[in-house]
Parts: structure tokens; sequence; C-alpha cells
């Protein structure tokens, strides 16, 4: 197989649900950091937690309890993908999350310096992970319609002929999923290694 090929069919071929999951991610960016102040009531409880149990050591920023939430994330914007709208409320949540947090930071600038070098990698999988469930989507749907148009040979004849129809779209899933890990896990490494270090850097030389 020709994985470039494969890959650019996967990106060529599904520039409908990737671009649709870039809009969903702006959009609840923007609107979780705008809306801050009406969903304090909401989000603050889940920061104040979220807080609270890093500083007490619950929760260890390591690369492995990242990497592990994180794919997780991508695991079910993927498999929630075959319930269609449940990828994108996943994305958007996320998105309005991050919104809502930079919003709350006092230093704008700070924050981003926080964000923006693991966030190049981790934004780019989120948005893959909920194209590639979109995908997902759009393989059971097109692999129930043709076995039920499909009247000739036996019901299990008809359920291998309409996988072997539709693979092609469920192999596109399965690559866009695959590129949304590995891009998660670069941004697990950045995020642990690097981001720290590298923001305390820049703020002393602007400070």
């Amino acid at each position: 197989m020709d994985f470039k090929k494969e890959i650019r069919l996967a990106f060529s071929e599904n520039k409908f649900a990737v671009c649709i999951s870039i809009a969903i991610l702006v959009l609840s960016l923007i609107l979780g950091f705008y809306l801050e102040s009406y969903l304090h009531p909401y989000m603050n409880p889940i920061v104040e937690a979220l807080t609270k149990r890093i500083e007490d050591g619950t929760i260890q920023l390591t690369f492995q309890s990242i990497f592990s939430n994180n794919i997780r994330v991508v695991l079910m914007s993927f498999f929630f993908g075959a319930l269609f709208c449940f990828s994108a409320l996943i994305l958007a949540l996320n998105g309005f999350f991050t919104g809502y947090v930079v919003a709350t930071k006092g230093n704008l600038v700070q924050t981003l310096i926080l964000i923006i070098p693991h966030g190049i990698f981790e934004f780019p999988s989120c948005i893959l992970a909920c194209a590639s469930g979109f995908v997902l989507f759009t393989f059971l749907k097109r692999f129930v319609k043709t076995v039920i148009n499909d009247k000739k040979g036996s019901f299990s004849d008809r359920l291998y002929a309409s996988y072997v129809a539709n693979f092609d779209k469920l192999k596109q899933a399965l690559i866009l999923l695959m590129i949304s890990v590995i891009l998660m896990v670069v941004a697990g490494i950045i995020e642990v290694y690097i981001t720290m270090p590298l923001a305390d850097y820049i703020m002393g030389m602007i400070s």
C-alpha cells in the first residue's frame, strides 16, 4: 500500500469533515473566551477541582498521565463518531474549556506561551480525531445503506460485499485517527518536557 497516496486521499476526500472540525474548534474557542462570565458558574468549579487535585498530587502531570488522558479523548472522538454528533460535542467541549481557561488568566501572553508549543500539535490532533469520527459515521451509513439496497445473495454475503465496497472510507477514518494519535504523542512530549522550560525562558526574556 502506498501510504503517502492513502494519506493524501484521506485528506482530499474528506476535506469537508476536516473543515467542519476546524470550524467547530475555532468557534468553541472563541465562544469559550468571550462567554467566560456566563460560563464561570459552570466551569469554575471544574477548574478549581482540577487545580486542587494537581496541587495535592492526586493528578501527576507526567507524560503517561497527559498522554493517556489525551488519547482517551482522541479515541472517544473516533468511536463516538458512530453516533455522529458526539465527535463534534467532544471537540466543542474541549474548545469551550480551553477558551474559558485562557479568558480567566490575567496575563494573556503568558497563557498563550504555555499553550502554543504543544497546542500546535494538540489542536490539529483533536481536529483530526473529530474528523475521523465523522468519516467513521460516513462509512457506517454507507455500509448499512449498501446492505439494505443489495437484494442479492445471503445476508452474510451482503455484509461482506458492503464491507468491501465501503472499505476505503473505513481505511481513511483509521488513517486520520492514526495521524491524530501521532500528533498527540508529540504534543504530550512537548507539554511535559519543553513547554514549561520554554515558557520560563521566554517570560524571562520579555520581563
